[in-house]
């Protein structure tokens, strides 16, 4: 009898936690003593069921050689500056290639040096001729980090952002795919995560004229950008330009930190903190540099363009434009997830309505319902009792099932429904093959008890075999699926292990209830 109290403790165990654990994903403002006690997990609706947001981006893979490129011409143009070797006019930036005057090319222990430091510091780069271009494969590389570093910010920048079971996947060469299920503010999660939030620093053109360069003659290196102002109280917009220098002395990538303060002028500024890299650099850059302005340029657009006093050794830095408190809150986030690699350019922007899946779980509960009633009313009326020990176990899987959902926080799409009615359909065709083999013992004339006992155990090996075969490729589905398969295999192999479960020790505990009671002579079945 103690084996038999051991599974019913169990079981009721089971039953009374999977009551609690999917409340929350019924009620979703359960008191907060409640989740301490199971956790915060709940099982969340998908796309196609609350609706929300699915955008297609393309990461513009291209900018983010042709960027890198820029910085490395920098980097070269100074080392070369602190050997002594040269000028600035020995090398020039034309058609993405960094070519070399014919005088520094006569200058044979200059090229040599030139190529020990590309060989040491920037070994994807190669000098051929009178060219320093990317290596081909060297490129293909970059962009395929490129494109893998853009998925990895995004789902940190919608991590920060609060989205509740996002999904963010790589599709083609540089593609990626984003679902944002019951996201509220659709402009500002679009606005938050096709923000490129790439901070570079680079000095100000002053040598040369502004108002020129505005009417066609910029200089060779240089470029025009623009900090855009807006006055709260006026309601206007301006526009100031600025001639800035190509290359990018600093970016944002050694950023540790950034957080939003409050200056002393009451305004809302972004406050960072540099790595141990940064700081060195930036306190290298600030040395160097004393007297000059530096631009802090953020996606494109320039921030501030301060005059450098003195040389900043701290690693601290802070970015203030005007900002309001939201776009500051926005703007650190980015930051602090990091910048993407490359632009980004949203190609597909479908905005799903709560209507789409109003009707689907409609139609998904429905189904599920008619589909659970129709089998508990077959299995009664073929197996009499032995079909509502067997109804008892199905509505015991779903309830283990639903409650496995909420605990892992999983997502229900359509598809998984669909392995939910599936898996009332598995529940069911196991306690068939067990109830079939009791059938058998009874009708060779044995012992109602040893009938029982006989079924079971002749049923075992071929339930367990179709379940693992089941489990594998449910394995195979989630491995190679994508979005609503995946959902599906979740479901679906939750279910499969849950059900053998139920079917093998649920349904057999409470025969071995009803036999030690009293001495079965006959089983409804």
């Amino acid at each position: 009898m103690k084996p038999v109290k051991t599974r019913v403790i169990l079981i009721l165990t089971l039953i009374v936690i999977s009551f609690f654990s999917i409340i929350p994903s019924i009620y979703p403002n359960t008191p907060g003593w409640w989740k301490s006690v199971i956790g915060n997990a709940q099982m969340h609706l998908g796309l196609d069921l609350q609706g929300g947001v699915y955008l297609v981006e393309r990461v513009e893979v291209n900018k983010a050689i042709k960027e890198k490129f820029y910085s490395d011409y920098s980097d070269i143009k100074s080392f070369l500056k602190s050997k002594n070797i040269g000028n600035e006019k020995y090398l020039k930036l034309e058609n993405d290639n960094i070519v070399l005057s014919k005088n520094f090319l006569k200058n044979i222990p200059a090229v040599s040096t030139l190529k020990n430091y590309i060989k040491n510091h920037h070994s994807y780069l190669r000098l051929s001729g009178d060219k320093i271009n990317f290596i081909p494969s060297e490129a293909a590389k970059y962009k395929e980090e490129a494109v893998n570093g853009a998925v990895e910010v995004m789902r940190n920048r919608i991590d920060q952002f609060g989205l509740i079971s996002p999904k963010i996947a790589r599709q083609g060469k540089n593609l990626i795919v984003i679902e944002m299920p019951g996201v509220k503010d659709v402009k500002q999660a679009i606005k938050l995560i096709g923000k490129t939030a790439r901070l570079t620093f680079k000095l100000v053109d002053d040598k040369h004229d502004i108002l020129k360069a505005i009417k066609g003659k910029v200089p060779g290196g240089d470029a025009i950008l623009y900090h855009v102002s807006y006055d709260k109280y006026t309601h206007k917009t301006t526009r100031r330009p600025y001639l800035i220098e190509k290359p990018i002395l600093m970016s944002g990538a050694d950023i540790s930190s950034a957080s939003v303060q409050i200056n002393r002028y009451n305004q809302p500024t972004v406050s960072v903190s540099l790595n141990s890299e940064g700081t060195k650099q930036f306190a290298d850059i600030t040395t160097r540099y004393t007297g000059k302005r530096l631009a802090i340029i953020l996606d494109g657009n320039v921030i501030s363009a301060p005059v450098i006093e003195e040389p900043i050794l701290g690693g601290n830095a802070s970015i203030s434009g005007r900002f309001t408190m939201a776009q500051a809150n926005d703007l650190a986030i980015a930051l602090r997830s990091g910048a993407l690699p490359a632009p980004v350019k949203i190609i597909q922007n479908n905005t799903v309505g709560p209507t789409l899946g109003t009707d689907s779980i409609h139609d998904g509960i429905l189904a599920s319902i008619i589909g659970t009633i129709l089998v508990i009313g077959f299995m009664v009326f073929y197996y009499r009792l032995s079909g509502l020990i067997a109804d008892f176990a199905l509505l015991e899987n779903v309830l283990f099932l639903i409650a496995a959902l909420s605990l892992f926080g999983a997502t229900l799409t359509l598809p998984g429904i669909a392995g939910i009615i599936l898996t009332i359909g598995m529940s069911v065709d196991a306690n068939v093959l067990i109830f079939e083999r009791i059938r058998e013992e009874l009708r060779e004339g044995k012992p109602t008890v040893v009938a029982i006992e006989n079924g079971y155990n002749k049923a075992f090996f071929t339930i367990l075999d179709s379940h693992v075969t089941a489990l594998i490729t449910a394995a195979v589905l989630f491995y190679f699926g994508a979005g609503p398969i995946k959902g599906f295999a979740v479901t679906l192999s939750l279910g499969i292990m849950i059900n053998l479960f139920t079917s093998l020790v649920g349904t057999k505990v409470i025969f071995d209830i009803i036999s030690n009671k009293k001495k079965l002579h006959k089983l409804s079945i």
